[in-house]
């Protein structure tokens, strides 16, 4: 079964606060019951040594007893639920409670007991009766027995105090429940609300729709990152929506030139408009040619992507394999009088050499592609302990802060309008950053508009 995040949490919090107040109780009953026997324990052996005294200070040098104020005494203690009995060295009683007022004596007897009846059921206690030895100089002059209800029993004012103690916890507890409701539905409130908004904008998402973010923040951690990922996941989808359009208009547009031309020069030949010879055979090999062409591209891109890319690594030095790369590129950089500088230094890497090299190539066609003539272009390498920081530094046209995320997706090209001259097929640096990523390392880009752009690769030097 089911539930809302709001009963949930409702019910968890009246839940929390019942067994709180319920322990709470339990605790409270149990350790004042403990502390309570304790006390009245001492305190009622307490009252007998007074009583005791009180009564020894009644017998006289002469050997007689002050039957008045012993009078006094065990009245006053009956009231406090002591039945007291005074005899003498010989046996004669002085003063009998039982016998001043018998039926008194038994009604609070029978009271003690419903007392402690009345809280537990199960009491087993009952009258005892303690005696104490009255001493007059060295001598026994006497006896006295204090009777009450044993081991220990609560009077009136006890009672009152522990059930007032119980009437205040139920109180909180009564107040803890609704406070608990109160603050159960704000809470869940504020925790449902930007959950139940999340869930609104992820079946957007679903749907395609990737307009739509989410506006309330939230002061909890977890929930502000949960918006957050989910307006960073709105975002990142659009922005792949719109690159997997851009990638199928560009597709098509490579595909729809060479194919329209072969189309018109097969139906041409076909139709006897065109006599077919070697010329035009050769026009639609060629136009066969950038479709194959570009089919590879893609088919290299899917290779490079591939999470079981394998690389066979070997350790070789960097600078050394860049400058030879360079000396490929010494020609075009010279018909273009683009001046080119290598600030060498060996470093060694275990890498795999070949895919290693796409890359410095890769960079130093885009350099070349994007610099214009009389350019200027900077190949540096850095290393420290465990990295080597490779950079490919030019003063071309740049790239434009809209367009600078977007530079290593597929088929994405700066160049809108798709000049052959620049554009190429968008993959290289995609390639680029597959290679790089594949060996650990990261690739990034800095650059503004027609001010030329700095790509810094970053390798490990031990690949394992």
């Amino acid at each position: 079964m089911k539930y809302r995040l709001k009963t949930k949490l409702s019910l968890s919090y009246i839940f929390i606060a019942l067994v709180c107040i319920l322990l709470i109780s339990v605790f409270t009953n149990l350790y004042l019951e403990k502390n309570f026997k304790d006390y009245i324990i001492q305190n009622q052996k307490r009252k007998n040594n007074e009583i005791v005294s009180l009564i020894k200070e009644q017998y006289k040098e002469d050997g007689k007893w002050d039957t008045r104020v012993i009078e006094n005494i065990g009245i006053n203690a009956l009231e406090q639920g002591m039945i007291i009995r005074v005899v003498d060295a010989t046996g004669k009683v002085i003063w009998d409670a039982t016998v001043h007022n018998n039926g008194m004596c038994q009604q609070m007897i029978s009271h003690m007991a419903n007392n402690m009846n009345s809280r537990y059921p199960n009491w087993k206690g009952g009258y005892v009766e303690n005696t104490y030895k009255i001493d007059f100089k060295s001598a026994q002059v006497g006896t006295v027995q204090i009777g009450y209800y044993g081991p220990y029993f609560f009077n009136d004012n006890d009672l009152e105090f522990i059930n007032e103690i119980n009437k205040l916890l139920l109180v909180v507890g009564i107040f803890s429940f609704f406070l608990s409701l109160f603050v159960g539905a704000y809470m869940t409130k504020s925790l449902s609300n930007p959950i139940l908004k999340v869930k609104d904008i992820a079946k957007k998402i679903s749907k395609g729709n990737f307009d739509n973010k989410i506006n309330e923040k939230s002061n909890i951690v977890e929930i502000y990152e949960l918006t957050e990922t989910i307006n960073n996941l709105a975002e990142t989808l659009q922005n792949q929506e719109t690159l997997r359009k851009r990638l199928t208009a560009d597709v098509a547009h490579e595909l729809r030139t060479p194919l329209a031309t072969l189309q018109s020069h097969m139906e041409a030949m076909i139709d006897g408009i065109w006599e077919m010879d070697i010329e035009r055979l050769k026009s639609c090999h060629e136009e066969i040619i950038r479709i194959k062409r570009l089919v590879g591209d893609i088919e290299k891109l899917s290779k490079y992507e591939s999470e079981n890319l394998i690389l066979n690594k070997s350790y070789f030095d960097i600078s050394e394999l860049i400058k030879n790369i360079i000396k490929n590129f010494e020609v075009d950089f010279y018909n273009k009088k683009i001046d080119i500088k290598f600030n060498e230094k060996k470093e060694i890497i275990n890498a795999d050499k070949d895919k290693i090299s796409q890359v410095i190539i890769n960079l130093l066609s885009n350099a070349l592609k994007y610099t214009q003539k009389c350019g200027k272009v900077r190949v540096d390498v850095d290393a420290d302990k465990d990295k080597i920081q490779i950079s490919v530094i030019d003063n071309g046209i740049g790239i434009s802060h809209e367009d600078l995320p977007y530079i290593f997706e597929r088929f994405y090209r700066a160049d809108k309008s798709r000049s052959r001259m620049t554009g190429g097929a968008g993959i290289g640096l995609t390639i680029t950053k597959a290679i790089v990523e594949a060996h650990n390392g990261k690739i990034e880009v800095e650059s503004q508009l027609n001010n030329g752009s700095k790509f810094i690769v970053i390798l490990p030097k031990n690949n394992i």
